[in-house]
């Protein structure tokens, strides 16, 4: 008798088969992707992806449900038999496969991608996709292509919809790259594939086909809004009523921060927001909390951030340390305003994870006096800073000495 293929035992054991799917359906798929599509007892996915497999499934077709259940429970309830489903092009590029990993082990799925839309888009436009910026705009706020916006940089985006294009096309204008080559590639790899240009600032396009991918060729005029690589934002970048850490300041809080990925940062007494900002700009994992008692405040925090490209921090509107039971524990805390209010210190050191980092500026005496005690009972570092700007004096310049600052930084045990 001939030997047993391991391999194959190993698929059969596998209850659950994703399968990456593209416009042209059946014809674009392998072999072993139709057999598990036709030997499926159920079969999961979009109604147009139901569609497209419709002459090849023999099991039931179920379309997944409005809204759509994150936490996969029709399939699950499904475990042991026969499931199959479908995800556009390549499953884990910001698809169904992602999910579904979270919830079922390796060894249990099977997963067969195609093609992403990305993948397809570069190479109809001969872009070498691994010097080009990707960004899922699906379901999210065009905001987040605001970080990306440099001079000369190329972006694959995929889109929500038949408006956003157009939409993308107004905020680049509204940036300062009105010129930028814009290109529309619609249902690539189907039958009515088409690709379309228009500069940003002359955007006409019409009946988009809603499913889109938006090439950007970036160019900028002397005054766009050029978000720099690096922290400390220019001051002039944030809308502020004065309460804003200034940008010199900010980078060195941002490097004592030390942000690292996944992690959850605490902005207490937020101000303008620029640290909390400043702290999820540095990768898109992070991830921070806004805390500021003023509500105007709060308010601007929260346009500052959408105007930063960070749309996803969280502003808590109330006064520390109130505010700080109901929320996630977080990996770092900055603490630039109300710090010597009655118990946010020792508060937000309670709610520091072990191994966490805790940075504190003070301006004020009393501030100060309460950093020093917890440098003396706790360690960690201890920092002045002062800086001078040079000013008009007369007809001449001169320096001018801007409030020092002084900054503890502490990891707690």
């Amino acid at each position: 008798m001939p030997a047993k293929d391991p391999r194959a035992a190993k698929l059969t054991q596998k209850w659950l088969t994703v399968v990456g799917i593209g416009e042209d359906g059946v014809a674009g798929l392998g072999d072993e992707a139709k057999r598990r599509i036709a030997q499926a007892e159920v079969v999961f996915g979009g109604k147009r992806h139901l569609a497209l497999v419709s002459s090849l499934a023999n099991g039931e077709a179920r379309q997944w449900s409005t809204p759509f259940d994150a936490e996969m429970r029709d399939v699950l309830a499904l475990a042991g038999k026969n499931v199959c489903v479908l995800a556009s092009g390549d499953p884990f590029f910001h698809g169904v496969g992602v999910t579904l990993a979270r919830k079922v082990k390796p060894d249990a799925m099977l997963v067969l991608p195609a093609p992403s839309s990305l993948s397809l888009a570069a190479s109809r436009l001969g872009w070498a996709l691994q010097d080009v910026e990707t960004i899922s705009l699906h379901g999210h706020s065009i905001d987040l292509v605001r970080p990306l916006l440099h001079p000369c940089a190329r972006i694959l985006a995929l889109t929500s919809d038949a408006d956003a294009p157009a939409a993308i096309a107004a905020l680049l204008d509204e940036l300062g790259f009105g010129p930028s080559r814009l290109t529309v590639l619609e249902a690539l790899g189907g039958a009515d594939e088409a690709s379309r240009t228009a500069r940003a600032d002359a955007f006409s396009l019409k009946n988009i086909n809603p499913l889109n991918v938006l090439a950007l060729e970036i160019e900028a005029t002397p005054d766009a809004r050029v978000l720099p690589l690096t922290v400390g934002l220019a001051d002039h970048l944030f809308e502020h009523d004065g309460q804003i850490t200034k940008r010199e300041i900010r980078a060195m809080t941002l490097s004592a921060l030390a942000p690292r990925r996944g992690e959850l940062l605490w902005d207490v007494g937020a101000g303008s927001g620029s640290i909390g900002i400043e702290w999820m700009l540095a990768h898109s994992s992070l991830r921070a909390i806004a805390i500021e008692a003023n509500g105007e405040r709060a308010a601007r925090i929260a346009r500052n951030a959408a105007h930063c490209g960070v749309p996803g921090l969280v502003v808590v509107e109330g006064a520390a340390p109130k505010t700080f039971a109901r929320l996630a524990t977080p990996d770092a805390i900055f603490i630039g305003g109300g710090g010597s209010d009655a118990g946010v210190l020792e508060k937000a050191i309670k709610a520091l994870r072990p191994g966490g980092r805790l940075v504190a500026n003070a301006v004020t005496l009393e501030m100060e006096t309460l950093l020093l005690g917890q440098h003396n009972r706790r360690g960690g570092d201890l920092t002045r800073i002062a800086l001078s700007r040079a000013a008009p004096v007369g007809s001449m310049q001169a320096w001018r000495p801007a409030m020092p600052v002084m900054q503890w930084s502490w990891v707690k045990p």
